[in-house]
């Protein structure tokens, strides 16, 4: 039995090193496997290194201008989101100026402003934001409400300050309860944490599931696949795509290995479980990404285009169906259930338990058992594999 288990180890390896030569001939699979990873990571870690946008360009229409209202634009101008460096003499102006694309929002306080308030006549502030940019027009929308609740808020103290009222009472009576914001995982709102966590682990895993099912369909394109099983793996299946995959296994597992050195150690992002945890994360993820590659083009058998075609699309979609952008559980509950079969999806789930919150593994063991169903998916083809090594031919 060792002996037996010793040849299929070799004839692994040995399917592994003429993988590796073949990577000399097709430099571009280096590329995809090693170099995109490597440079995506450092290009959008540096892309969002400053954490959240800031000084986005935001126009002011004051025709009031009075004391009370030029108060008021300081402290907007103050706001580190808000660069207030565009001021207009009418509504028309600001608002032909956000179609132009020249500011994102602006601020309106129409004439008389001042006077309705303090008369307690309600007079109307208002603000614009173009959510055809959507991180832009989120981000001032929070600024500019903060800064209107506080305009009233500043007319109101005026009052108070003229009717002799002292001013330990007026923050009681302006803000009779004080309330505290902790956001928890990500207590930075650092927009590197939230996308850059998952847009890598999103690209590497499309890239995965393209290579392996490219790799293991040019066996069939070049004619080989008859060679590769009855020559070299001795008639294993399991041995014949252990091989295949293996060279493709350790780079990506050291991509990962990369991308979490770069953003846990390099970037300070937050992580509470440790780097090694980490890492094992990315391997299975690996795992599980070639497992998924193999079981599409188990279904398509011969058929790179097809597989590989399958291979984008659930690539491309899983980024949608992770759930950090839109919540699964909002979703309808076809698309809940569907969730599962995606590697991304789950590997969130397990980082968001143990990177951000640094929760026990047991409080995850859904996504983990989901991670281990889907590796074990190829096992459910080996039958139509061996029968298509040995008669299906490749389907251009």
């Amino acid at each position: 039995m060792l002996a037996v288990y010793k040849d299929r180890f070799l004839r692994v390896l040995r399917i592994a090193w003429r993988e590796m030569a073949a990577f000399k001939r097709r430099p571009l699979l280096i590329f995809c496997m090693l170099v995109a990873p490597l440079f995506g990571t450092v290009f959008f870690a540096s892309l969002m290194s400053e954490g959240l946008p800031s000084q986005l360009p935001t126009g002011l229409v004051d025709e009031d201008d009075t004391q009370t209202t030029r108060s008021i634009v300081r402290v907007l101008s103050a706001m580190k989101t808000t660069r207030l460096d565009h001021r207009y003499h009418t509504f028309s102006e600001a608002r032909e100026a956000m179609q132009r694309g020249d500011i994102y929002a602006f601020f309106y306080i129409p004439d008389g402003t001042t006077e309705k308030a303090l008369a307690s006549r309600q007079p109307s502030i208002s603000f614009y934001t173009n959510d055809s940019y959507y991180v832009a027009g989120a981000l001032l929308m929070k600024d500019l409400k903060v800064i209107s609740e506080m305009a009233g808020l500043a007319v109101t103290k005026a009052t108070l300050q003229a009717k002799g009222v002292p001013d330990s009472q007026i923050m009681g009576i302006l803000q009779p309860i004080v309330i505290e914001t902790h956001p928890l995982g990500n207590p930075y709102l650092n927009y590197g944490v939230l996308l850059n966590n998952l847009i890598m682990p999103g690209i590497v895993i499309l890239l995965i599931m393209l290579t392996t099912t490219y790799t293991i369909g040019l066996e069939w394109k070049i004619g080989t696949q008859h060679y590769l099983l009855n020559d070299l793996a001795g008639g294993s299946v399991p041995v014949a795509l252990s091989g295949k995959l293996l060279p493709q296994t350790v780079i990506y597992t050291f991509v990962f290995c990369f991308i979490d050195v770069y953003f846990y150690k390099f970037m300070n992002y937050p992580c509470q479980c440790g780097l090694l945890s980490m890492m094992l994360l990315g391997f299975f993820v690996v795992l599980a990404a070639q497992a998924l590659g193999l079981t599409l083009y188990g279904i398509f058998v011969g058929q790179m285009r097809m597989s590989m075609s399958s291979a984008a699309l659930l690539g491309v979609l899983s980024i949608s169906m992770a759930g950090f952008s839109y919540p699964v559980p909002a979703m309808t509950p076809l698309l809940q259930h569907l969730s599962w079969i995606f590697p991304l999806r789950n590997y969130f789930l397990i980082y968001a338990n143990q990177c951000l919150n640094g929760y026990p593994i047991v409080y995850a063991w859904k996504p983990v058992l989901a991670l281990l169903i889907i590796m074990a998916l190829p096992f459910l083809f080996i039958g139509r594999y061996r029968k298509a090594f040995n008669e299906k031919a490749y389907v251009p």
